[in-house]
């Protein structure tokens, strides 16, 4: 699920967040071009402090299409929504579920945050950031992640990388 974080990764989202990355347990999901969009982060980062966001938005155009969306009032749409769809509800539950599963799964216990996952869940939606990112990170498992995701469109375009083409398989360039 998780690929390695290497250097070169680890370099390209210094660049991407402005500050080195903290606590980081690998790559959750890579834009078309190869890089670095969403990582997984350790429930509790190196100074010891509980971090509840484990999957954790990089890519800068994502970021950006995540904002615009907010910037709209979408969240507290999506809010009402869960209030008047059952199914729906039902659903960002059970995203929420798995989120706290694949937390668990990197083999920390972290008290402090136990039943935390991110973005409003599992009553609320308050961050599409971090909705976006599980949802890039899990495609299908968060209902409300892959609503924003949709309404985002084709954040990646044009690629980041000269050259790049999305549409051409296996096409996936080093960060120079």
């Amino acid at each position: 699920m998780l690929e390695p974080y290497t250097d070169i990764d680890e370099a390209t989202v210094a660049a991407q967040l402005g500050r080195t990355p903290r606590g980081v347990a690998g790559v959750a999901y890579r834009c078309p071009c190869g890089r670095p969009a969403v990582l997984a982060t350790e429930p509790r980062l190196p100074d010891g402090t509980p971090f509840p966001t484990t999957y954790y938005l990089t890519c800068p155009r994502a970021v950006a299409a995540a904002s615009r969306l907010e910037s709209t009032g979408r969240m507290a749409e999506l809010t009402e929504q869960l209030g008047t769809d059952p199914e729906l509800a039902a659903g960002y539950r059970s995203a929420h579920e798995s989120y706290l599963a694949d937390r668990s799964a990197l083999g920390q216990d972290v008290p402090e945050i136990a039943r935390v996952s991110a973005g409003g869940m599992p009553d609320r939606v308050k961050c599409l950031h971090a909705l976006a990112a599980h949802a890039l990170a899990r495609p299908g498992v968060n209902p409300i992640g892959d609503q924003a995701l949709a309404e985002m469109g084709d954040f990646w375009r044009p690629p980041c990388l000269p050259g790049f083409d999305p549409e051409t398989p296996g096409d996936r360039r080093e960060a120079s």
